[in-house]
């Protein structure tokens, strides 16, 4: 491994903090008991609770005056300045833990535990007089690509998003606007949980290996389980499990689940994504948009204080009501073309007619689903439901109560793009085994996204699955538009990326 001269002179450091008697990675805990943040909000109207503080972080700054420096350091919650003097942190003739230590040995980057206590500067920043300093963790990487300003603050110039997403550790370290967009993540799902909570609905755990990879139309990541000597599948969907868990007796049920599927990569697609999904007895679809609407509107209140939020350059709204329009109006106002009375024949003529790529494996439901993703999709930048979809295109949700050819089902775009999908569940086992047969023959074609059949859904439907309504949300769509990221790697913490090459250490 070829070391930088940084990365030498870190490890020569290290070697000599060693001989002076310095353990640059002790055991022993360092006790905390305030944090940046807490220091910056309340200080200037409780002056008398900060006196004798201690707390840890990183050096992100230096900016030496002989016998005294002010120093930068950066905990989970922020950064701070420290006013470190070296005839407070050293005693008698021994001025080695100052003059040696933190001047000549410490770099950007390393971790220290200190006490003190706060006071302001001439200048009137908030900051700590350091009256102890103990070394907590020695790094021996510096911190990629900072710059340091006159008073001695570091500032991230990276913009490679190659390194940013490889390296989201020190992405983190450098950047607080990234560690607070995951913080923003977390609340988003905090919101929604105590939605789902205050109703009285139950979270739950289902299988991510399942024998047969059923609840959406993808293709899934395979891999054979030893033991059992049998094929698994990394799933593509809870959707299955949970309806049984209706059979069984739950009035409502929700899981926040990790789904895989192995198919393409862009900007709103990883093959490893979250999504929430909720099954409510006794409810059906126009009951789940009013509950969509409730819970959204409720998320953009919790993390903005408004329902208004900016995208880009766009300004979204998820203030009640949301537009509702069907499919093939949709299409329709898009298109200038009716195709609710279409065969495959004609919708096929349609696709050609209007330049779009299909597959001679795609049948009705494919054909009708690529027309709106190509003509449709993007113009629905404020929130709207695209309802009443037809049945080839749903196979696991009702039929229209009062629409032939069509099913109540809807999903919800926002910014050009699908976020939530959602249904009248189909509960009826025969109708239900014969929409999966339709799915077979789709298989049989060359579609490998089509449905299996699952026969112990079949089984459960068979005792009977009360009149229900689901609803599947992408926590990483939700994710981006809440926290204004145009990139779906932006809001993953490790997104999926080829292997680095030459990556020796």
């Amino acid at each position: 491994m070829e070391l930088s001269e940084q990365e030498l002179q870190r490890r020569k450091s290290l070697e000599e903090l060693t001989r002076l008697g310095v353990n640059p990675y002790p055991a022993e805990q360092f006790e905390v008991n305030v944090t940046a943040k807490d220091i910056k909000e309340n200080y200037g109207r409780d002056k008398t609770s900060y006196k004798n503080i201690s707390i840890a972080g990183r050096i992100m700054g230096v900016r030496d005056m002989g016998k005294a420096c002010f120093s930068i350091l950066q905990d989970s919650t922020g950064r701070i300045q420290l006013y470190v003097r070296r005839d407070d942190i050293c005693t008698g003739e021994d001025k080695t833990l100052y003059d040696v230590v933190f001047k000549k040995l410490l770099d950007i980057g390393d971790i220290i535990g200190i006490q003190g206590f706060v006071f302001t500067t001439k200048t009137g920043e908030i900051s700590i007089h350091v009256t102890s300093l103990k070394v907590l963790c020695k790094s021996l990487r510096p911190l990629p690509v900072i710059k340091t300003d006159a008073e001695g603050q570091a500032h991230d110039v990276v913009t490679d998003p190659e390194f940013r997403y490889r390296q989201r550790y020190a992405d983190l370290i450098i950047n607080q606007d990234v560690r607070e967009r995951f913080i923003k993540r977390t609340q988003i799902i905090n919101s929604l949980r105590q939605t789902f909570n205050s109703k009285g609905y139950l979270e739950v755990e289902t299988p991510i290996l399942q024998p047969i990879p059923g609840g959406a139309a993808a293709r899934p990541f395979t891999t054979h389980h030893n033991a059992l000597d049998i094929p698994l599948y990394l799933r593509i969907a809870n959707e299955l499990y949970l309806k049984r868990l209706i059979v069984g007796g739950y009035d409502g049920v929700y899981e926040f689940a990790k789904d895989f599927r192995n198919e393409g990569m862009d900007r709103s697609h990883n093959p490893e994504f979250t999504v929430m999904e909720i099954y409510v007895a006794y409810k059906d679809y126009n009951w789940m948009m009013d509950f969509t609407e409730e819970m959204l509107e409720k998320v953009a209140l919790d993390l903005h204080g408004d329902t208004k939020v900016q995208v880009g350059d766009m300004t979204i709204d998820f203030q009640r009501p949301f537009k509702r329009i069907t499919m093939y109006d949709a299409i329709k106002e898009h298109t200038g073309i009716d195709i609710s009375e279409m065969d495959e024949a004609q919708l096929r003529k349609v696709c050609n007619d209007l330049g779009i790529h299909v597959e001679a494996s795609m049948g009705k439901g494919k054909l009708v689903d690529e027309i709106f993703g190509e003509k449709c999709e993007a113009n629905y930048v404020q929130p709207t439901f695209i309802i009443d979809y037809p049945v080839e295109m749903s196979p696991l949700c009702k039929k229209h109560r009062s629409k032939a050819g069509l099913v109540e089902r809807f999903e919800l775009m926002v910014n050009g793009k699908e976020l939530c999908n959602a249904y009248t569940e189909l509960n009826d086992p025969i109708d239900q085994r014969n929409r999966f047969e339709e799915q077979v023959k789709l298989m049989e074609r060359g579609d490998n996204e089509a449905m299996y059949i699952d026969r112990d859904f079949l089984r459960a439907l068979e005792y009977g699955m009360p009149p229900t309504a689901g609803m599947g949300i992408g926590i990483d769509r939700l994710s981006m538009i809440m926290t204004n990221s145009p990139s779906i790697q932006d809001i993953l913490f490790f997104p999926q990326m080829r292997p680095e090459k030459n990556l020796e250490l």
